[in-house]
């Protein structure tokens, strides 16, 4: 059984994995070829952002889709692939992602007792794209037991949100439980299922999860039936080059370093530089605040120490981006992922008018922003805007059920603002009150007949996804009507970023100048996204992270030439 927090000490093994979000599949997939592994882990807790994460897998064609049904097939994945990435990504990093990710999954229901299901409707970010899929190819882990882990439990990373009652909520039951009270039919029957399961499972001493904190918990499960050390608060210090060769790291931990040596490789999986404020406004935008979502020990440790030892970066602007209500004082932002789809609602900038398809992927949402401000032309603030019927039908930011009212503290703090008229909420928001009268009079105009020919909203199989059904002739379009009208600040949060080390498509780390980097591999965030400036689909960051962590291990291994 793997020992998890135990005293770091001066080592030798085959490989070196840092880092314990989708390092863990790199570390599951290096044991089973029979390699000596440990894992180190620069926080108290074993997940990294996937814990943090809703826990999609992207990846076509894998077991998973095929058992269920799907007709997909590595050459639709390529074909779409190529369509949404164009030039943006080497093209044989993006086509290792797809060719190697069934193997990577068959490998995890291997070496862990993780199941997985089919996401079945959750649709590609771009659909329409050639090889694009509606009926969408992310799949996600079946609500997992955690107690399992035993004493290794309390090393789990806990969730960053949290149901009033027990109750595992995976991605399809968000999306119908955030309906219940329009469609209850639908969502009722999964609410009372996945509470019977979260305190039936608590009664028997079974503790249910879903979403990234159920993948984490399930790879973790893995590594400890392995008997894979892991050391946690354990960061990285520096890594050892002999001769060009990176051989090993300096690791310290609880303030004492270590050295260890890795026969055949070290694989950064340490994050990207979410945390790092320094950095995100150097190399993305000024006006970024402390708004990432992503795991707080993620603070570019391996991107640092990896162009110390002569890696190139890329795609250093990049990151996971996520449209959020802004945070109150002392409390993270809240992200907005179906809010922005519902009919009765629209989103404004600080001119008081619309600037974007509101139901667009989250990714796509924050570098349309990021342009803006590039441009000359900056969203300095924006709001979403609805009207009581919304509130009254829709989940909101997570914990405010159809009829809650907004709490007093977000309008204590600045966040939220009503009015009984447009005007009257224009200057609670303060924006031009003619300008946003117009916006509103124009936005019911098309909603009303069903078509936004201003943005688009509701023409992609992507933003229908997170729509109400029951709206026609568009599930993303309503006009707004009666009173009061409510505003809502929203702030560009991320997932985590998505530039840093440059690697091939076998996960090695290159130099500037494309030369391998000898025993050094970079996957997930600590490296440059695989999908270049794109987000294919739902979970493309944690897909491409277990599928090049399985293939830089069996490189490591010596399996791939």
């Amino acid at each position: 059984m793997a020992v998890t927090n135990n005293s770091a000490v001066n080592s030798e093994v085959d490989v070196l994995v840092i880092g314990s979000g989708t390092g863990m599949a790199a570390a599951l997939a290096a044991h089973e070829q029979g390699l000596k592994v440990l894992v180190v882990e620069k926080t108290e807790y074993v997940g990294g952002s996937t814990a943090l994460s809703g826990g999609g897998v992207w990846v076509p064609a894998n077991p998973v889709l095929t058992a269920a049904g799907s007709t997909d097939t590595i050459e639709q994945g390529l074909t779409y692939a190529e369509s949404v990435v164009a030039d943006s990504a080497p093209k044989p990093r993006w086509t290792s992602a797809i060719e190697h990710g069934p193997a990577a999954i068959a490998m995890l229901q291997r070496t862990t007792p993780l199941n997985f299901m089919w996401s079945r409707g959750y649709s590609d970010y771009h659909p329409e794209n050639p090889g694009g899929h509606a009926i969408g190819r992310t799949i996600e882990a079946n609500p997992f037991d955690a107690s399992v882990l035993g004493d290794q439990r309390r090393f789990l990373r806990p969730t960053g949100l949290s149901a009033p009652v027990p109750m595992p909520i995976t991605s399809v039951d968000y999306r119908w439980m955030n309906l219940f009270a329009r469609m209850p039919m639908q969502g009722v029957p999964r609410i009372a299922r996945r509470v019977l399961q979260g305190i039936g499972g608590k009664v028997v001493g079974r503790e249910y999860m879903a979403g990234g904190q159920a993948l984490a918990a399930g790879m973790f499960a893995g590594v400890v039936r392995a008997g894979i050390p892991v050391w946690t608060e354990a960061g990285l210090e520096e890594l050892i080059v002999d001769g060009g060769r990176v051989t090993g790291a300096v690791i310290r931990q609880r303030g004492e370093t270590v050295t260890v040596s890795a026969r055949k490789g070290v694989i950064l999986a340490t994050g990207g530089f979410d945390h790092d404020l320094a950095w995100r406004h150097k190399y993305q935008s000024a006006r970024l605040g402390e708004w990432s979502l992503g795991n707080p020990g993620n603070t570019g440790d391996g991107i640092k120490a990896a162009t110390t030892a002569g890696a190139s970066t890329a795609l250093m602007d990049q990151a996971w981006w996520f449209p959020a209500v802004a945070p109150l004082p002392g409390s993270a932002p809240i992200v907005l992922l179906a809010e922005r789809s519902l009919p009765g609602s629209f989103i404004v900038n600080q001119t008081g008018a619309r600037f974007i398809n509101e139901s667009t992927d989250y990714m796509s949402f924050g570098q349309h922003l990021l342009a803006a401000e590039r441009g000359g032309d900056p969203i300095e603030k924006m709001w979403i805007v609805f009207d009581q019927e919304y509130r009254d039908s829709y989940v909101f930011a997570a914990g405010l059920f159809p009829r809650m009212p907004i709490p007093q503290e977000w309008y204590d703090a600045g966040i939220a603002f009503t009015g009984n008229s447009p005007e009257e909420l224009a200057t609670a928001m303060g924006v031009p009150a003619e300008t946003f009268r117009g916006t509103l009079a124009r936005f019911n105009r098309m909603a009303g007949a069903g078509i936004d020919s201003q943005f688009g909203r509701g023409d992609s199989a992507y933003d229908r996804y997170y729509g109400d059904p029951t709206v026609s002739p568009n599930p993303n379009l309503r006009p707004l009507r009666g009173k009061p009208l409510y505003a809502v600040e929203i702030v560009l949060s991320d997932l985590g970023t998505c530039g840093g080390i440059t690697a091939d498509e076998r996960g090695r780390a290159l130099t500037p100048g494309g030369e391998i980097i000898e025993g050094l591999y970079a996957i997930g965030n600590a490296a440059a996204n695989a999908y270049g400036a794109t987000y294919p689909g739902a979970g493309a960051t944690i897909g491409q992270g277990i599928t090049l962590g399985y293939v830089a291990a069996r490189d490591a291994a010596g399996l791939l030439g």
